[in-house]
């Protein structure tokens, strides 16, 4: 059932409006947004007001901020995308391709077919050629900075490495050798390695095509061609985004987007209380951030009234101490096992502002994955923390540096957990890191690591993409760590876990894969290199404008895909 018609029949199930001074408010449920329609309807017209922080970039292929690509849905299509189907958000649906694409050999080889009658705003059809070139754009990492790299991973030749179209001067053009456009409509992806999560890579905006001739390489970003039902009209850094209907834009070919307001317009750069106070006001109808209300605003949400315009959401983002076994003495997964089994995730989740904030957790398993595991939410166990240090040689504890990002919350969580390892005689050194270098340049960098002897890094970690593979793989896999842009902080390389992960990476089956990365997870436990601690938790606060209300999990916001104001 297309979106549009799941709306149509949800209509009729709304309650009522109230208000005054001529700003209607909705009459809704708690969490109504979660697994349901908020306050549904099919009208269309109006301006959808959006609040957002910094957008990084309009550019498809240089945005890596999850609130941007849920506004990117408007104007950038893509192979297959998230579906809008309320409670099945973290699932793919066609979206340009005719189908969730083929793979003769379990996931090395990739065709899709696009469908017919897409187009972008200039009224040209959108090929597969635009597809591949879009795709190619991200090889250029001296003009296209900041977005994804999955496709290089997946795509490049290493022996021949791409570098993107702008240096491309071969006289045909024939561009990255490993994606084939045979004609129009048809495109082959050969990928470096067997990969069953690719269609989550051709959902991403930077997946998504991009003409030629139109291409204004790093100053794509003020003008990104739309293929999608909106385009961008104006960016002014007062008046914010304006986009306005896309005229060639065929909802025929489009079953995800609703596309019911005239225009949405966009405040970006506002800090989270600026944009908490915008909804409370009804100057706005949703907050792209994904981050929630804000601790100074949650008082407020005792209102019965206010209460109702609540969505709970978790988001999939989960805190966790990484232990280097780089940095003596976590070298020794005994001495792992000593912290592992002191800290007290009672005492993180109050740090972080109480169980509205956090859940606790002590699996590498985020709940938005399928297949949810039961936490056995330990509690501290100080005698089995002083049997593992005496089993690593270290029967009186040892010190260590405890890198932390310098927020609030973190060294707040830090402080707890020192406190817990003090216990024992482990003393942790709280050492507070500027959050804008700390995972590129401190704690993303093997070498500074060492240096700096970070035994302790607490890190806030969340997938690209809501799989099994696209959370553990970067933080587990041995031959996932890098020098550069590191993502497995305990840079664990333990030959039994990366033997785990090629064997469910190749298994087909979703329950039998899912069982697979359970497998994995529990030999990741028993290294003891990762500890986790809390997912986060946020309260999604709706305008009072706000209609078809959908929780996008993937995105963490409101689906701006479907959404419509009264």
């Amino acid at each position: 059932m297309s979106v549009v018609a799941l709306l149509a029949l949800l209509a009729g199930c709304g309650g009522g409006n109230s208000g005054a001074a001529g700003v209607p408010t909705q009459a809704g449920e708690a969490n109504s947004g979660v697994a349901g329609v908020r306050a549904p309807s099919d009208t269309p017209g109006g301006t959808l007001r959006l609040v957002a922080g910094e957008i990084d970039s309009l550019d498809p292929q240089r945005s890596y901020v999850p609130g941007v690509w849920n506004l990117m849905r408007l104007y950038a299509r893509t192979l297959v995308t998230y579906s809008s189907v309320p409670g099945r958000t973290g699932e793919l649906v066609p979206d340009l391709a005719t189908d969730m694409g083929t793979t003769p050999d379990g996931g090395r080889t990739w065709t899709f077919t696009l469908k017919e009658g897409v187009r972008f705003e200039t009224g040209r059809p959108i090929t597969s050629r635009d597809v591949k070139y879009g795709i190619e754009r991200s090889f250029a990492s001296d003009v296209i900075v900041g977005g994804p790299t999955y496709v290089l991973d997946l795509l490049d030749d290493p022996e021949n490495p791409y570098a993107g179209p702008y240096q491309d001067e071969s006289a045909d053009r024939l561009g990255l050798a490993s994606v084939a456009t045979p004609d129009d409509r048809t495109i082959t992806f050969t990928l470096t390695t067997p990969t069953p999560d690719f269609p989550f890579v051709m959902a991403l905006p930077s997946s998504s095509p991009v003409p030629a001739e139109n291409d204004l390489g790093a100053g794509y970003g003020t003008h990104p061609v739309s293929s999608g039902p909106y385009m961008v009209a104006s960016v002014d850094a007062q008046a914010g985004i304006t986009l306005v209907r896309n005229p060639q834009w065929d909802p025929a070919t489009d079953e995800v987007r609703s596309a019911l307001p005239d225009q949405v317009v966009v405040r970006s750069g506002l800090s989270g209380v600026a944009r908490d106070q915008a909804l409370l006001a009804g100057s706005a109808d949703a907050d792209l951030s994904g981050t929630g209300v804000q601790q100074a605003t949650t008082s407020r949400l005792e209102d019965e009234a206010l209460a109702g315009r609540i969505d709970d959401v978790t988001t999939g983002a989960l805190r966790l101490l990484a232990l280097p076994s780089s940095v003596a003495p976590m070298d020794n997964p005994a001495c792992r096992a000593a912290v592992a089994a002191v800290v007290d995730r009672a005492g993180v989740q109050e740090a972080l502002g109480g169980p509205e904030n956090a859940v606790r957790s002590s699996l590498l398993w985020p709940r938005s994955l399928a297949g949810d595991l039961e936490d056995p939410d330990p509690q501290p166990d100080l005698e089995a923390a002083r049997a593992s240090l005496a089993a690593c040689g270290q029967p009186n504890g040892f010190s260590t540096v405890f890198a932390v990002p310098d927020a609030p919350s973190s060294v707040a969580v830090a402080t707890s957990i020192a406190a817990d390892l003090a216990q024992v005689g482990i003393q942790a050194e709280v050492r507070p890191l500027d959050p804008a270098t700390y995972y590129a340049t401190d704690v993303g960098n093997p070498e500074a690591v060492n240096a700096a002897g970070f035994g302790i890094v607490l890190a806030t970690w969340t997938a690209d993409f809501p799989t099994s593979a696209s959370f553990l793989v970067p933080l587990v896999d041995g031959r996932s760590i890098r020098q550069v842009g590191n993502t497995n902080y305990a840079r664990l390389d333990d030959p039994g876990v990366n033997g785990l992960v090629d064997a469910a990476r190749a298994v087909a089956d979703p329950a039998a894969a899912g069982e697979a990365w359970r497998q994995v997870v529990a030999a990741v436990q028993t290294t003891s290199a990762y500890v986790p601690l809390a997912e986060n938790r946020v309260q999604l606060l709706a305008g009072q404008r706000l209609r078809n209300g959908v929780v996008m999990q993937p995105y963490g916001g409101y689906d701006v895909a479907t959404a419509g104001v009264s």
